[in-house]
């Protein structure tokens, strides 16, 4: 939604000041002057791969500012440029100490040509500046060759091989440091966590509810891992100012301590529409219309380094089903449980649902009818028939190796 549409809106309400929230269809909205203005379609916010669609601009001072910083920005920047960093600084601390040997042996007289009486040189083997380069090369990197080194003719000399060493440590720790960092970073492990593709509205212990899916593909646990979401719409004040995303917490079981999950297995997060929540007066037709990204993030500790993770995802109300549910993903097998991600995203659909807001569900008093129970009936008949289903084939396949087992055993009895 646009300025334009909000001033629009504004002037529709005239002067009574009364202001209200309506969900913005993908049509046109005629303004006081007649010239209609076509209705933006909302951008996501936040990409599916969790990245945030977000571009700053006219930034005041922003290279001082990310100097300031500068091992964060090593450890954001991308590894291309992480490699030209590595190198860079160690080839030109190399030339910078190689460019002080080879002044000081200038000064000193030891770069002329050699005579008998010739005081010391304050390097030996040091007489142009490929070799005050090599020597700069050995003393930082340890190398030491055994031909080149410095003499006590020159404390300034010694000083500048001080200064080096020193320099080259604190070098050596800050890239290292940053490489480290870099590779540490838990935002790789975002890759094995994964959100559902879709969102579904349907009635689960008789409430109507907001669910979406979260699984750890990985058999590392994520510890501490809870979930939050936030809605985001625009919204104009009843003073008038229009904001372009309002910040609204959904509640998924903060106060109950539900958000908190054990991620082994896929989970479903649950979001109860009661009063408090903003999808309180939306029904099909108001979400299919709605102008609004539902945020969900998951955090916790990676085990293995035990670093704080976040991964993210959004939805569009396009990509929230009303009265879907989801497959089960979850089977018990002989002796173990096994997750088949085949389903993981997929849903089927449950007769029955409401096809009002949750408001108008507890104006009405809604009861669920006789004809309820059949509804629940038949979708726990369908969960459990995908469950069957598997069972049965596991079944055909002991049947199978029992049969492979007996045929196995007469013919070794016939051959003996």
């Amino acid at each position: 939604m646009g300025v334009a549409q909000a001033i629009c809106r504004l002037s529709r309400g005239g002067g009574s000041g009364e202001l209200r929230e309506e969900a913005v269809a993908e049509t046109p909205i005629s303004c006081p002057n007649g010239k209609p203005v076509p209705a933006q379609p909302h951008s996501r916010f936040v990409r599916k791969d969790g990245h945030c669609n977000v571009e700053f601009v006219n930034m005041s001072e922003k290279g001082q500012r990310y100097l300031t910083d500068i091992f964060t920005t090593c450890v954001d920047i991308r590894w291309r440029w992480m490699f030209v960093l590595f190198c860079l600084s160690f080839v030109l601390s190399w030339l910078l100490f190689g460019f002080t040997f080879w002044l000081i042996a200038a000064l000193h007289g030891d770069l002329g040509p050699k005579f008998p009486q010739a005081p010391k040189p304050c390097f030996s083997e040091v007489s142009s500046f490929m070799a005050a380069f090599l020597f700069s090369l050995e003393t930082q990197t340890s190398i030491g060759y055994g031909f080149r080194s410095v003499t006590e003719e020159c404390p300034s000399a010694v000083v500048a091989v001080v200064m080096q060493c020193i320099a080259g440590c604190i070098l050596d720790a800050f890239i290292v440091g940053a490489i480290m960092a870099k590779i540490a970073k838990p935002k790789k492990r975002n890759g094995t966590l994964v959100f559902s593709e879709t969102a579904v509205v349907a009635m689960r212990d008789g409430k109507l509810c907001l669910m979406w899916r979260v699984a750890n593909l990985r058999k590392s646990h994520l510890v501490e891992a809870h979930v939050r979401a936030q809605l985001l719409r625009p919204r104009v004040t009843p003073e008038g100012e229009y904001i372009p995303l309002d910040h609204i917490d959904v509640n998924v079981g903060f106060d109950s301590g539900t958000d908190r999950i054990f991620l082994v297995s896929p989970v479903t997060i649950i979001h109860e529409i009661d009063g408090e929540s903003p999808f309180y007066g939306y029904g099909p037709s108001e979400l299919a219309k709605g102008d609004f990204e539902l945020v969900v993030i998951l955090e916790g500790m990676v085990e293995a380094t035990a670093m704080t993770t976040q991964c993210r995802s959004s939805y569009l109300p396009g990509e929230i089903s009303w009265g879907h549910r989801f497959e089960p993903v979850l089977f018990e097998r002989r002796g173990h449980y096994e997750i088949d991600y085949q389903h993981f995203h997929r849903t089927y659909e449950v007769p029955g649902t409401p096809a009002c807001s949750a408001k108008e569900l507890s104006q009405r008093k809604y009861r669920a009818p006789s004809a309820g129970v059949s509804t629940t009936r038949a979708s726990f008949c369908y969960e459990n028939e995908v469950a069957l289903r598997c069972c049965r084939e596991e079944e055909e396949e002991e049947e199978k190796q029992a049969s492979r087992r007996v045929s196995l055993e007469n013919e070794m009895a016939t051959t003996t």
